[in-house]
């Protein structure tokens, strides 16, 4: 298996286990993977949060961890990565807001490259104009974005424990999805896992 460079779009607030879990398990199966963030080098963190589900009509937020970036926002070359990771929490409904995080997701979304997203990640999708007739996973409250920005809705398993790929974009409701999310992405990029 060839190592890939996958990039990943995070911010403060980003959900925990939703930027920690694929980062250490994409290195793990050895990709090189590059953090970053609108108006922040390599070096600087984010706070995370961990977002729970414990029987409320919503999920819970806690304080996460301090997640460090590797690469300068501001000089990242996105034509230099193979995919693209969108974790979710609170981070993407600002993410979006930034002109050139659109255009980061742009190039990956027009070069048919592997992108990953999950939870609150494809609001940055949708942000980008990038779902328009592809199919969509993501959480529910997510649901109306997907399907106005033109892309189609698909419900997760009850256990939010599904994944689905639609082409190069592989997507999930949360973080319980994780085995099937990132083994989706890890087919994508060619990587072979052995039991």
């Amino acid at each position: 298996m060839a190592s890939k460079k996958i990039l990943f779009i995070v911010g403060d607030f980003v959900e925990d286990y939703e930027v920690m879990v694929p980062y250490q398990m994409l290195g793990m199966i050895g990709h090189q993977c590059d953090a970053i963030c609108p108006d922040k080098k390599s070096g600087d963190f984010v706070s995370t949060a961990i977002h729970d589900f414990e029987g409320h009509q919503t999920y819970s937020e806690k304080p996460g961890h301090r997640f460090r970036l590797n690469r300068d926002f501001d000089s990242v070359k996105p034509e230099t990565y193979d995919a693209l990771v969108l974790p979710g929490g609170r981070a993407p409904e600002y993410l979006r807001l930034h002109a050139r995080v659109l255009e980061i997701v742009c190039h990956f979304a027009e070069t048919n490259k592997p992108i990953a997203a999950i939870c609150h990640g494809p609001q940055i999708l949708a942000a980008a104009g990038v779902l328009k007739g592809k199919s969509c996973s993501c959480y529910p409250a997510c649901q109306y974005e997907v399907v106005a920005s033109g892309g189609k809705y698909m419900a997760p398993s009850e256990g939010f424990d599904s994944a689905h790929t639609d082409g190069n974009l592989v997507t999930a409701p949360a973080w319980p999805a994780h085995p099937a999310w990132i083994s989706q992405f890890a087919k994508l990029l060619g990587s072979k896992i052995e039991a």
